[in-house]
């Protein structure tokens, strides 16, 4: 008769892995207490509201105002040419058209 089958021997277990618990992060560190962030926004929010409903100039206003002069300047420099050039171009195409 044949011998019974060998059991495999048992595999050795995985050690558990120790894991340190996450720390919790830092606190941030202020540099003024939390009086002195509350006031300091307060005075920033009453000068944005005194600015803006004395000037209600959005910054679109002020983004046209400073290209406006750079805008005149090309213009005045490349508009003739560009002109010249299309209108030559044009007198071109119709005349050959005849």
């Amino acid at each position: 008769p044949e011998p019974p089958p060998a059991q495999p021997s048992p595999q050795p277990q995985p050690q558990p892995v120790f894991q340190a618990p996450p720390r919790p992060e830092p606190e941030a560190e202020t540099l003024v207490s939390a009086a002195t962030d509350a006031s300091v926004n307060g005075a920033f929010n009453l000068l944005a509201h005194t600015v803006l409903t004395q000037n209600a100039r959005t910054l679109e206003d002020l983004v046209k105002d400073m290209l406006r002069p750079m805008l005149k300047s090309w213009l005045d420099d490349n508009l003739p040419a560009v002109v010249e050039r299309l209108v030559r171009a044009e007198i071109e195409r119709v005349s050959r058209g005849r």
